[in-house]
């Protein structure tokens, strides 16, 4: 899209003349992008919106479902329209501030008492994404059965169709399946931000967490707390501040492990064979 039209798009939308329009890069699917008016600062992401039908109206749906709980901060959805075949997500600019001691504690604290939050079936009452692979929310009473037919069976099959994995991987899941009685306790639905690595969140000017990205249902906190340790980049005061406040259960980094399969697999479908071995490894711990 040309970065004048854009640019009209943008001011007509924030009701105010647009100054500079600087990509900040760094999206693995969206053109993102700092916008500046003589008000404020926003951020901007652009994408195809028929290759990904509502993507962005999905996440302004997660948002506002996390900044409703008044828990912990989400940046502010300005607007969320479409030009030509562009989807276009305007938001609150959020300056970065330094990640200190007191930060990761209240971060584990407020994302305990989110994961407090609860439903009355795992799922939700619309699909999104997680990242920009479609993600099927249709309601279960058992996270077990949300897990396996919701999140696990449905990329396996797209992973054996796409030659990813064998037939001796689907076989390893149905026993892993299996398993799952004795891997996960019994606990209520949790709100989860459920894409949580290191690069969805921020730390504002203020010291404040901040969750961006989100692909949110209600399902087993162990979703998001199993993705804080796939890339790295969390804090042990933030994992401590979360067992202070929300108790973990003694084999939590069993239920973690199981739940890594589920980012595992999105990431072997969208950058190839790198994830095979680990998702093998998990594989072969539950054997």
């Amino acid at each position: 899209m040309p970065i004048s039209k854009l640019q009209s798009f943008l001011s007509s939308k924030l009701q105010t003349p647009v100054k500079e329009i600087i990509s900040t890069g760094g999206g693995c699917i969206n053109q993102t992008y700092k916008i500046t008016t003589d008000i404020n600062h926003f951020f901007c992401k652009v994408n195809s919106a028929s290759k990904f039908p509502h993507l962005f109206q999905k996440e302004k749906n997660g948002l506002a479902l996390i900044e409703k709980q008044n828990i912990i901060k989400v940046p502010k959805v300005i607007d969320c329209g479409i030009l030509d075949d562009q989807q276009i997500l305007i938001l609150e600019w959020i300056e970065e501030g330094t990640k200190d001691d007191q930060f990761w504690k209240i971060f584990g604290e407020q994302l305990a008492s989110l994961h407090q939050i609860s439903s009355e079936q795992f799922g939700l009452d619309e699909d999104n994404f997680m990242g920009s692979i479609p993600q099927s929310n249709k309601q279960h009473q058992s996270w077990i059965s949300f897990f396996k037919e919701e999140r696990l069976q449905p990329l396996v099959k797209t992973c054996i169709s796409n030659k990813l994995l064998s037939l001796n991987h689907e076989a390893q899941f149905q026993f892993f399946y299996q398993r799952l009685p004795q891997i996960f306790n019994d606990e209520k639905p949790a709100l989860v931000h459920g894409d949580l690595w290191s690069g969805n969140f921020m730390c504002n000017n203020q010291g404040q967490p901040a969750l961006i990205d989100p692909a949110i249902y209600f399902g087993h906190r162990s979703v998001d707390l199993g993705m804080t340790t796939l890339f790295g980049g969390f804090d042990k005061k933030f994992y401590d501040a979360y067992h202070y406040y929300h108790p973990l259960p003694i084999n939590y980094k069993e239920q973690w492990k199981a739940c890594n399969l589920y980012p595992l697999l999105i990431h072997l479908i969208l950058f190839g064979k790198t994830y095979l071995a680990e998702i093998q490894q998990t594989l072969d711990r539950f054997a």
